[in-house]
């Protein structure tokens, strides 16, 4: 994707038509879907840590077993018998080279007593990811809070594309900055006014939109996330908010979310789609 930032991509955010289904009961099955990604073995409940590897220079990570060492463009992975890690399903005894990995997580290269070790790459900085089944996160998930389907939240939008991408620096859940990749603008009348979000166009030619509104903070999470379809060729998309997502560091603060960039932040009340997770 373009914008080199956590997404959530792999965690049944892509909308599934039943067909024959309507627009309420596809609603719930994607709902359905979400919640069963998300709590799944390696979805982003699991994620127990995000330790970058210029952090520990010496190569040792404290939480996670062998020695990670960056050499350019690959991580060079060292461990004996007793740590007890497998690359691609065979003990590793030695040294072996890894670049980064993409989702699903639990196709990742290392894994370690059931954890998948996740190389990633951020702005040509490495990290180890450790998602662990056994999460105390994954224990505790009763649910996600979602606003029930409502048809005045699907409307009519046009993408506009830009010239050349747009990188803007944002901070990030981690209270770092990284640049995030911007491709045009989704533009939409809702409560009798129209707005504008800044979106980012996925491989698959579907956008994403990282936004806020005036329940952000109060009755739904920080910011959210859209994921709109591929445009036609004319520009015109649907817009529908009832899929508005939660980020993934809304389920752990291991993830590096970007925040939504200056403009994202709708000045009207957005009462729809995932608001929080349940008993938070």
């Amino acid at each position: 994707m373009s914008t080199d930032n956590d997404s959530g991509t792999d965690a049944g955010t892509r909308p599934d038509a039943d067909a024959g289904a309507g627009p309420r009961q596809e609603w719930q099955h994607w709902h359905e879907q979400r919640e069963a990604a998300v709590s799944s073995s390696y979805g982003p409940l699991s994620l127990t840590g995000t330790y970058w590897l210029s952090d520990f220079p010496e190569g040792r990570i404290p939480a996670v077993p062998g020695e990670w060492r960056e050499d350019g463009d690959e991580v060079l992975l060292s461990a004996a018998a007793e740590d007890g890690v497998t690359v691609d399903g065979k003990p590793l005894a030695g040294t072996v080279r890894l670049t980064a990995d993409h989702p699903p997580i639990h196709e990742s290269r290392v894994e370690s007593a059931g954890r998948r070790l996740v190389v990633l790459r951020r702005e040509g900085l490495w990290a180890v990811r450790d998602f662990d089944p056994g999460s105390a996160a994954r224990a505790a998930f009763r649910g996600i809070e979602a606003t029930p389907y409502d048809e005045r939240w699907v409307v009519p939008g046009v993408f506009r594309p830009y010239e050349e991408t747009r990188s803007v620096r944002v901070e990030n859940a981690d209270g770092r900055e990284r640049g995030l990749g911007l491709s045009g603008e989704l533009v939409f009348d809702l409560h009798g006014g129209e707005h504008t979000l800044q979106v980012a166009v996925e491989d698959d030619g579907t956008l994403w939109a990282v936004f806020a509104d005036a329940t952000s903070g109060r009755d739904s999470y920080r910011f959210r996330f859209l994921r709109p379809p591929a445009p036609a060729a004319d520009g015109s998309v649907t817009v529908d908010f009832n899929r508005a997502l939660l980020p993934p560091c809304a389920f752990a603060d291991h993830f590096i979310c970007p925040f939504p960039p200056p403009g994202n932040t709708l000045d009207t009340a957005v009462a729809a789609g995932e608001r929080r997770l349940s008993g938070a």
